[in-house]
């Protein structure tokens, strides 16, 4: 029990008290605090009793007031004020999995932690959840919270997550969703094994659970070269993708005139697998699943138009692009629009192949800094090299691969600009803003 408490911010509600690095935060009016979700929850009020454990060892009261929801100011040794929990499941799928060895250690770290999931958006499986926390989850509101599903087929999803308790993560959802408990939810699709009949089953039975489940992700499952000894799984192929994505886009089509929301959506890369056009902004509806990959180029591309409609002026800049084969095209498409509508935009736009993961996987986010500098080297760069936040980790300047930002730079002797995932902050980069 209680949290040890490493700092305090200045000018914090926290500030004003004798509150001290050192102390441990045992209790908030009377509720004893396990770990952040108790801390956040019930330090929300505007009169708080924390009672507190000093270095010395001696327990005493403080009370404060503050505005309703803000933050008392106290840091923590960890962010979850304990440690996070880990995945115990063994999936076919696995993309930790099929890393290549000698990565820095928190990249083969598996969580599987309802607080990270409402707290950061990761996605867990409620197989590893306890009772105690699952009743919590429903006592706190802790809402939304992010569902790896896969599969409503109770053995299925045992088969596929490796564990015997793929069942009980399904009586979970179905638990929260009679409590109110929002959950967007993902479906890492597998050819042969979770797709076709038992996908349209799957989103039979989560569509029955709007509108706590208010959105689902079709995923194709990513496939590195590294799957020695792994559980052997196909790739889509352009005929797969395209019945994928034909039949959620025809249930989601269903949904959307009887609930009002489409539910279901696939992934940007599942179409471009397909060879098929992204759907339109509209389609998206509020995006929900932007983080998944769905709808992001679209949005991209949504936010581009809307700034060429009122552009900053033009420095006339030369530039070049590094990002993913999959996303090659569309950046290449904004480049010649931008220069069609206003003139003078000249940049080369470079797909890098993921020698590191296996040319398989596309993305840019699994991009690394060592393919990056070996692709790129020798190649006209124009003295800008415009790169994507999200080859980025932590929202620092570090890759997958350890490589950084300035390494890149003094490699390829460019500089780099990196772009938010954001259409108008890409239209500046390309401006040279």
């Amino acid at each position: 029990m209680g949290a040890k408490i490493i700092s305090v911010d200045p000018g914090s509600p926290a500030s004003r008290t004798s509150i001290a690095p050192g102390d441990t935060l045992e209790s908030v009016n009377g509720h004893a605090i396990r770990d952040v979700l108790d801390y956040k929850y019930y330090a929300y009020d505007t009169r708080l009793r924390l009672v507190l454990t000093g270095a010395d060892g001696r327990l005493r009261l403080v009370r404060l007031k503050k505005r309703e929801g803000e933050d008392l100011g106290l840091n923590f040794e960890t962010y979850l004020m304990d440690r996070a929990r880990s995945c115990a499941n063994k999936c076919i799928f696995c993309f930790v999995d099929q890393l290549p060895p000698g990565m820095r250690s928190t990249l083969y770290f598996k969580d599987d932690d309802a607080r990270l999931s409402f707290l950061q958006g990761n996605y867990i499986t409620l197989t590893n959840l306890s009772e105690r926390e699952a009743q919590r989850i429903i006592d706190l509101r802790v809402s939304p919270i992010n569902v790896s599903v896969h599969t409503t087929d109770p053995e299925l999803r045992c088969r596929m997550l490796g564990s015997r308790n793929g069942g009980a993560g399904l009586a979970y959802m179905r638990r929260f969703a009679g409590a109110g408990i929002t959950m967007n939810c993902q479906i890492v699709c597998c050819p042969g094994i979770n797709d076709g009949e038992q996908l349209m089953m799957t989103m039979a039975d989560l569509s029955a659970m709007y509108p706590a489940v208010n959105s689902v992700s079709v995923v194709p499952v990513g496939l590195t070269a590294h799957r020695q000894e792994l559980y052997p799984l196909k790739p889509f192929d352009r005929e797969r993708a395209r019945e994928t994505v034909a039949a959620v886009e025809r249930f989601g089509a269903r949904c959307l005139e009887r609930h009002g929301s489409r539910i279901f959506f696939c992934a940007d890369e599942l179409y471009i697998k397909a060879g098929l056009p992204l759907p339109e902004d509209a389609f998206y509806e509020d995006y929900p699943q932007l983080e998944n990959g769905v709808g992001m180029m679209r949005l991209l591309m949504t936010e581009f138009a809307a700034g060429l409609a009122s552009p900053p002026e033009n420095a006339h800049i030369p530039f070049s692009v590094g990002t993913g084969v999959a996303a090659a095209g569309f950046i290449e498409s904004l480049i010649r629009e931008a220069d069609g509508a206003l003139g003078g935009v000249s940049g080369c736009v470079y797909p890098i192949k993921n020698s590191f993961f296996g040319e398989s996987i596309d993305v840019a986010g699994l991009v690394t800094g060592r393919d990056l500098i070996s692709q790129l080297m020798g190649r006209p760069l124009n003295g800008r090299l415009l790169i994507p936040r999200n080859m980025l980790r932590h929202g620092g300047d570090v890759f997958l691969d350890d490589v950084t930002i300035p390494d890149v730079e003094s490699a390829l002797n460019v500089r780099v600009r990196v772009v938010e995932q954001d259409g108008g902050d890409l239209l500046d980069a390309v401006l040279g803003h």
